[in-house]
């Protein structure tokens, strides 16, 4: 992972960057600001614990947390795709997902997804993560920065 030549493939193309995190809890927005001059296309972040900021900041629908949960690809799509719009980036990255120590809406520890959202539209990349809760929410900030990387290059994010 290079994040640094991400950000200036970023800032090459006049492009902007925002997060939205649940499981990572903040880690992703300090990964990507901790690289001298992320403030080129870093927006900024939201950190979106409980299931009402989802809702009341992202625009996660109630309906989609009642049908899927917020442990669900749907929520990771719908949290990326709220802070691009909130946030007015061009590209943003969710994370959503479990990490421990207990279960989550019948989902086991290491369930991530990881959302992104930019101007051709949104995916979500699902992992199935192992380790404890800093080792999986380590490594899913690693994972959203491949999945940027790999859109930009028109490739598909390894899994994993």
């Amino acid at each position: 992972m290079d994040l640094p030549l991400l950000l200036d493939t970023l800032a090459g193309r006049g492009d902007t960057l925002a997060t939205a995190e649940s499981l990572t809890g903040g880690r992703l927005a300090a990964l990507v600001t901790g690289v001298p001059g992320a403030s080129r296309v870093y927006l900024g972040g939201i950190v979106a614990y409980a299931t009402e900021v989802k809702q009341g900041l992202l625009g996660v629908p109630e309906e989609l947390v009642a049908q899927h949960g917020v442990v669900s690809a749907a929520c990771a799509r719908a949290m990326a795709e709220g802070v691009r719009a909130g946030l007015g980036s061009t590209w943003a990255v969710a994370t959503t997902g479990v990490a421990g120590p207990d279960e989550q809406e019948g989902k086991p520890v290491g369930t991530v997804y990881v959302g992104l959202a930019g101007p051709d539209g949104s995916t979500v990349t699902a992992l199935e993560l192992v380790g404890d809760r800093a080792a999986i929410q380590e490594r899913t900030c690693r994972e959203a920065v491949s999945a940027l990387r790999a859109r930009l290059h028109g490739e598909e994010p390894a899994l994993g």
